[in-house]
C-alpha cells in the first residue's frame, strides 16, 4: 500500500468486516489473538504484528502473541512503561508512529536485526484500563495514514477484551495452584485433638492473604497459626506463602511462639518491606493440656470449655509484623486446655461488618461457639456468621481437645491425670 494512500469506501468496509467478523467469537483467546494478528497484517500489508500484554504484578509489557517476530515471544521479551517504542505507546495511551526506525527509537534489538523500517503502535484499553500494546511493522519505508491508525485501534479494541480475559484466566489458574500448595489440603491427624478449618476468599481470584497452618514438630509439640497479610488477591497470596514457609522454619528452632514471631518480624522488615501482617501462633503441648500463645496484632481466640460460657482468651497483643521497628521482645501466654475444650482461631473477615463495631461481630461469633466436634462447629460458625458475599477473606481454624470418655477412665483410672511434659520456655 502506498504511503498515506486514501482508502476507498469498499476497502474500509472490507477492513471493518474482517475485524468484526462474528465467526471470530467462536475462537478461544489464543486463537482469536492469533487470527486478529494475521488479518491485520494482511489488511495493512505489513510484515509484523505483535501484542504485548501488561503484567500487572511487575508493571511491564510482555510479548504475548506475534506474527513475524516469533523470536520476541520465545525469548520472553518484556519492557517497562515509557521505555522504547511499545513503552511510549503504553505511557501516552495514544498512537505512536515511527517513519524511519533507528536504534535510538527502540529497546528491543530484534526490531533492528529484523530490519523493521516503520512502526505503528496503539494502546489496548478495556474499560479505561491499560491492557497492553498492539504494534505493526514494515520492512519498507512507509507512512501510516489516519485510516491505518483507525483500523489498528479497532483491532486493538477487540483484542483488549480477549487479552484481559486471558490475563484473568491465567490469574485464576495461578491463584488456584497457589491455594492448593499453600493452604493445607487436609489437616493432620493428631492424637488427642480434633481439627477442622475453613477458608473463603473475598476476591474473585479465589485466594488472598488470610491463611492458617497446623504442623507437628520433632519435640512432639503441635504448632498452629492463623494470619492475615494486608491486601487481596494473588500478590498478597504470594507474600503469604513466603511468610508461612518462613514461620515453619523458625518454628523448628524456637521453643517459644514469641521467639518465632520475633524472627518472622525481622524477616518481613528485611525481605517484605511495607507488608503488614497479623498472626497468632500457638504451641500445643504433647499432653494437649496446655497451649502457649503469642499474638502479633491478631484478634484473640475464643475458648469454649465444657460447662462454661465461651470467652475471649485474655492475652497481651503485640503490634503486627512489619510495623515500625522489629520488636526485640514479644510475649507468650500459657493457657490451660481441659478435656473437651475448643479453641477457635479466626481472621477479621469473619467478624467485621460495615457500620458495625467489631466487638459486635466477636460477640456474635462467641454465641455460635460451643464445645463439640470440630467439623460440625466449623459448619455452624460459617452458617451463622459468614456473609454470603464477604468483602474480606475468611480463615477459620477450630482445635478441640478430645474429652476423656467414661470407658477410658474405667479402664485406666489414672487416665484423667495428664503426664508430666516439660513445656517450652516462655518469653
Amino acid at each position: 500500500m502506498a504511503d498515506a494512500e486514501l482508502v476507498t469506501s469498499e476497502e474500509r468496509l472490507r477492513r471493518i468486516e474482517a475485524i468484526t467478523d462474528a465467526a471470530l467469537s467462536g475462537l478461544d483467546v489464543t486463537e482469536l489473538l492469533d487470527e486478529l494478528l494475521e488479518r491485520v497484517r494482511d489488511l495493512l500489508k505489513v510484515d509484523t504484528a505483535t501484542i504485548l500484554l501488561l503484567d500487572n504484578h511487575s508493571g511491564e509489557l510482555v510479548a504475548t502473541a506475534t506474527k513475524g517476530l516469533e523470536e520476541e515471544v520465545r525469548r520472553g521479551f518484556r519492557i517497562g512503561l515509557g521505555r522504547g517504542f511499545a513503552g511510549r505507546v503504553a505511557a501516552t495511551r495514544a498512537p505512536v508512529t515511527i517513519y524511519d526506525v533507528t536504534p535510538d527509537d527502540v529497546v528491543n534489538p530484534l526490531l533492528i536485526t529484523t530490519g523493521i523500517r516503520a512502526l505503528l503502535g496503539v494502546p489496548m484499553l478495556a474499560n479505561g484500563n491499560l491492557v497492553g500494546v498492539l504494534h505493526v511493522g514494515s520492512l519498507a519505508l512507509r507512512r501510516f495514514g489516519p485510516d491505518d491508525v483507525q483500523l489498528l485501534q479497532l483491532v486493538a479494541d477487540r483484542a483488549s477484551f480477549a487479552g484481559q480475559a486471558r490475563t484473568q484466566v491465567l490469574g485464576r489458574q495461578a491463584a488456584l495452584a497457589l491455594q492448593r500448595s499453600l493452604l493445607p489440603s487436609r489437616l493432620p491427624d493428631i492424637a488427642g485433638l480434633d481439627l477442622a478449618a475453613r477458608y473463603v476468599p473475598g476476591h474473585d481470584l479465589g485466594i488472598g492473604g488470610d491463611w492458617y497452618d497446623v504442623f507437628t514438630l520433632p519435640s512432639g509439640w503441635l504448632g498452629a497459626v492463623i494470619g492475615d497479610v494486608s491486601g487481596h488477591g494473588l500478590p498478597s497470596a504470594v507474600v503469604m506463602g513466603r511468610i508461612r514457609s518462613a514461620l515453619r522454619a523458625y518454628a523448628l528452632d524456637a521453643d517459644d511462639p514469641a521467639e518465632a514471631l520475633a524472627s518472622l518480624d525481622r524477616k518481613i522488615h528485611h525481605f517484605e518491606a511495607g507488608t503488614l501482617t497479623t498472626a497468632l501462633y500457638a504451641l500445643i503441648a504433647p499432653d494437649r493440656a496446655t497451649v502457649h500463645l503469642s499474638s502479633a496484632g491478631h484478634l484473640p481466640p475464643l475458648l469454649a470449655a465444657p460447662g462454661q460460657p465461651t470467652q475471649l482468651v485474655s492475652l497481651p497483643v503485640d503490634r503486627p509484623l512489619g510495623v515500625g521497628r522489629p520488636l526485640a521482645t514479644r510475649r507468650t501466654t500459657v493457657l490451660d486446655l481441659p478435656p473437651g475444650a475448643t479453641l477457635v482461631f479466626y481472621t477479621d473477615g469473619l467478624v467485621e461488618r460495615r457500620n458495625e463495631l467489631i466487638d459486635t461481630g466477636i460477640e456474635r461469633l462467641a454465641d455460635a461457639v460451643r464445645s463439640g466436634p470440630a467439623e460440625a462447629l466449623c459448619d455452624h460458625i460459617m452458617a451463622s456468621n459468614a456473609e454470603k458475599h464477604p468483602d474480606d477473606d475468611i480463615a477459620l481454624l477450630v482445635i478441640r481437645r478430645e474429652p476423656a470418655t467414661d470407658a477410658a477412665l474405667a479402664a485406666d483410672p489414672g487416665a484423667a491425670q495428664e503426664p508430666d511434659v516439660d513445656p517450652p520456655v516462655a518469653a
